[in-house]
């Protein structure tokens, strides 16, 4: 059996498995990676990491995300910080930040001491003040796709969410094709959010989603006014902050901070 090295690292409690793949050596099927994330039997993680060669001069890597089933996913924001960390002793052309491809476009991340700040695409899609029952009384929601499907539905205390139940609902119900993300959001304050988020694929809640926590800042901002930048804090306890460009109800120049640590590194048998 091959050895696969591995870096296990953590962005506000969202983890992945990350493996350097410029070689492009490394093909892992659904089932392996899945494997390898799984908690009991591998390394554990919400999702697995590739390092490749960028297709075109526009950027310095492509990043391949994977969530822990094992299906390949378009982008994601907290591993995008943790790729950015993972790859920044590698050669490029800056020291202060690095470009990377990814299925839902450029991004660029900056390193500021011991966080990661990146830039995302545009979202689209943006939908406010939807309703719909999903079996336990209709309910408000608003959608936005941050590079993934975003459904975020206000709550006046996260704690008391039955997460994974009404999660499961909502990401599963026939007005999202796709399937979606879930998240439940809470207004703490004039400037802050508390987000606690179902995520597609890992199929559970995760201690922290990037696109997640973009997708409830800016639908926050549209919905009930509060004013950029916004202070989130996960279910991990760290605090994340967004900020973007407003352009009518569009926005340019989204930006999402906060840290990316390295857990531990090994190799596995695969």
């Amino acid at each position: 059996m091959d050895s696969l090295p591995f870096v296990k690292m953590s962005g506000a409690g969202n983890d992945f498995v990350v493996i350097d793949n410029r070689s492009l050596r490394h093909t892992l099927t659904t089932e392996q990676i899945a494997r390898l994330c799984d908690r009991h039997f591998g390394i554990g993680g919400d999702g697995l990491l590739a390092v490749e060669p960028s297709p075109d001069a526009t950027a310095d890597y492509r990043m391949r995300y994977y969530n822990a089933d094992g299906g390949e996913a378009e982008m994601c924001g907290n591993g995008a910080r943790c790729f950015a960390r993972f790859i920044q002793a590698f050669p490029r052309a800056q020291a202060s930040q690095v470009r990377f491809m990814t299925p839902a476009g450029l991004i660029t991340a900056e390193y500021i001491g011991s966080e990661v700040r990146i830039n995302l695409t545009a979202p689209k899609e943006t939908q406010l003040h939807q309703s719909a029952d999903f079996g336990w009384g209709e309910i408000e929601y608003h959608f936005m796709n941050t590079g993934v499907p975003h459904a975020v539905v206000c709550v006046p205390d996260a704690e008391k969410v039955e997460i994974v139940a009404q999660g499961r609902a909502i990401r599963r119900s026939p007005i999202f094709p796709r399937g979606t993300n879930v998240n439940f959001v809470q207004i703490a304050g004039s400037s802050d959010l508390i987000v606690r988020t179902y995520e597609r694929g890992v199929e559970d809640e995760t201690l922290a989603c990037g696109t997640g926590v973009v997708a409830s800042a800016l639908l926050t901002h549209l919905a009930n006014g509060l004013a950029l930048p916004l202070r989130i804090k996960v279910r991990g306890g760290d605090v994340l902050t967004v900020t973007a460009r407003r352009e009518g109800d569009n926005f340019q120049d989204v930006f999402l901070t906060g840290p990316a640590t390295e857990v531990f590194a090994g190799q596995i048998k695969i």
